[in-house]
């Protein structure tokens, strides 16, 4: 395979899906067998492998999941053949691949043991695409995959999977399928090179109690409990309203939990005088198909689905997405998003409607898919902009935080030009059980200055560490001396430790000690005024407090060490 231009009728490639066939050969040659190429929707993925496929000298099979991709990627590799006269056939259902055809496009699901081995009778081989291959851990689609040989140390072909995401809702990662991802380029950089377009935000927040959802496995709602919480008639009357002001003439799609939900909403927007309509995964293929040409010529303006639009939908019209369902995967929120990314004719961005509803797990938005914390209400501006405006408020004033709750991009700047990390409390725990002078470090926990020796300062520090059980270390004299499962316990054995070295120790440690209470030595006004933004004290224990979230916390940039102080207590 060679990444040169085929001479065919395949689509002119972007410059970044060249670069990705590229470096999809580059490391083929250099021995890598299994490999992933990972896009965000929209991004052109099919004329990527339509192109290889094109390229490829032995027989090729590409792998999809739904009846819409498998349809979409043969109508595409056909016109990219089309002048070299090769064949593409499907391998689905009642359909059978005749035995001239280069490229076999097979749905993964009619491939039972039986049927792949007729249809490895017929030709071997030498590449494998695998469309959304983040399904490809799942133990039926591995086993496909064993049986065509891609795990065998003798194997010459080349497996390829294609997708938006690697990521998986049930957590199984894919390093047990591929050996490396080869290409690599997300949504916001693919929005500010103008190959998809830019993505707005409103958030309208619901009554719907999620509190006492039960949650599976990973972490997410079972949906029946989640179906009865928030299909109900006052909040389906509420996401068709904010559909109906908000999106306006915009072709929406909304995504919902059950069959039902998806009927119900529709039914909504239809007593408003909307024209909807809803497909589900079980609906017939001739009667969903009818739909679907209904809604891409115009005859209905929502579409509201379930678990059937989140792949393979092609329809660069839909400027509005609506996420009637809550979710905590980020895979799944980013393939319903990413259905209104594509660019279009006239098409200026894609509206997105989060519906927020009471809860205590932490919900995707989209705000969190640009990184920004899940409850920033973008009050429709551009995602993209308002990742780029948050990570400058990050930078102007590190170690800012704000209390849970829905709030916009503006009230978090003007909070974060007010803060004050001194401002930052110690737990309540911490406070009943320690009379010491502890102070906080945000998310890097907590730390305690104290002097073991009349001229020694040491700064004890209790913080959190990525382990299970044990996660809080404790830092005493330079040296981690323990782990505890909780803060409070690890501030009590600083504390007693401290009580041991006997009452000169101990009192250097209260809050009103007196070298605790003299002003800022000039080393350490120095380095305040260095900090970004530059802080000032008006005592050794605010120097060292502002100083030590400096170093640990990120709350601004601290350039040099200042000295100790001279401790008399």
């Amino acid at each position: 395979m060679s990444p040169a231009a085929p001479s065919t009728g395949a689509p002119q490639l972007r410059p970044y899906q060249a670069e990705a066939v590229a470096a999809i050969v580059q490391a083929r040659s250099a021995g890598v067998r299994r490999m992933v190429a990972v896009l965000p929707t929209g991004a052109g993925k099919t004329v990527i492998f339509a192109h290889l496929a094109a390229l490829a000298r032995q027989p090729v099979l590409v792998l999809a999941h739904r009846d819409e991709l498998v349809q979409q990627a043969k109508d595409k590799i056909s016109r990219a053949l089309h002048s070299s006269g090769e064949q593409v056939a499907i391998e689905q259902g009642a359909l059978r691949a005749q035995a001239g055809a280069k490229v076999v496009v097979a749905s993964i699901r009619s491939l039972h043991p039986e049927r792949l081995a007729q249809v490895l009778q017929l030709r071997r081989f030498g590449l494998i695409i695998y469309d959304e291959c983040h399904h490809a851990a799942a133990d039926d689609n591995r086993r496909v995959l064993e049986q065509l040989g891609a795990f065998s140390p003798g194997w010459t072909g080349t497996l390829l999977g294609v997708t938006a995401t690697t990521a998986r809702g049930d957590g199984k990662g894919l390093d047990g399928i591929f050996e490396r991802i080869v290409y690599q380029r997300g949504l916001q950089q693919m929005i500010a090179e103008g190959y998809l377009v830019p993505l707005r935000g409103l958030r309208v927040e619901t009554r719907a109690d999620l509190t006492q959802l039960p949650t599976d496995a990973e972490g997410e709602f079972r949906l029946e409990p989640l179906a009865e919480a928030i299909d109900i008639e006052e909040r389906n009357a509420l996401v068709a309203r904010s559909i109906q002001e908000l999106a306006r003439d915009r072709r929406t799609l909304a995504f919902c939990v059950t069959v039902a939900h998806a009927q119900h909403l529709a039914k909504s927007l239809n007593l408003l005088g909307i024209s909807a309509g809803y497909v589900h995964g079980e609906m017939p293929y001739d009667q969903r198909a009818k739909v679907l040409a209904a809604f891409r010529s115009n005859r209905l303006q929502v579409l509201t689905n379930v678990a059937v639009l989140t792949e393979g939908f092609d329809d660069p019209e839909v400027s509005c997405v609506a996420m009637a369902r809550p979710t905590r995967s980020e895979t799944l929120y980013t393939q319903c998003v990413g259905r209104g990314t594509r660019l279009a004719e006239g098409k200026k961005d894609c509206l997105v409607l989060d519906f927020v509803d009471l809860s205590g797990l932490s919900l995707c938005s989209l705000p969190s898919l640009f990184g920004m914390p899940r409850a920033i209400d973008l009050m429709g501006e551009r995602a993209d902009e308002a990742a780029e405006a948050w990570r400058k408020i990050q930078f102007d004033h590190p170690g800012f935080e704000w209390e849970a709750g829905g709030i916009t991009l503006a009230e978090v700047q003007q909070r974060a030009e007010s803060f004050n990390p001194l401002t930052l409390q110690v737990d309540s725990e911490v406070k009943a059980i320690s009379p010491l002078a502890w102070v906080s470090l945000g998310r890097a926990g907590l730390a305690l200055h104290w002097a073991p020796k009349p001229d020694q300062m040491d700064e004890v520090r209790v913080m959190p560490v990525a382990a299970r059980g044990k996660r809080w270390a404790v830092l005493l004299l330079g040296k981690e001396r323990a782990r505890f499962s909780h803060a409070d316990q690890a501030v009590a054995a600083v504390d007693w430790e401290i009580e041991q070295r006997g009452q000169q120790a101990l009192r250097s440690a209260q809050p009103d000690a007196p070298w605790r209470l003299q002003r800022p030595s000039e080393a350490q006004r120095a380095a305040l005024a260095q900090l970004k933004p530059a802080r000032t004290a008006k005592t050794v224990g605010e120097a060292l407090h502002l100083l030590a979230l400096a170093r640990h916390a990120g709350v601004g940039v601290l350039l040099q060490p200042a000295a100790d102080p001279k401790v008399s207590s």
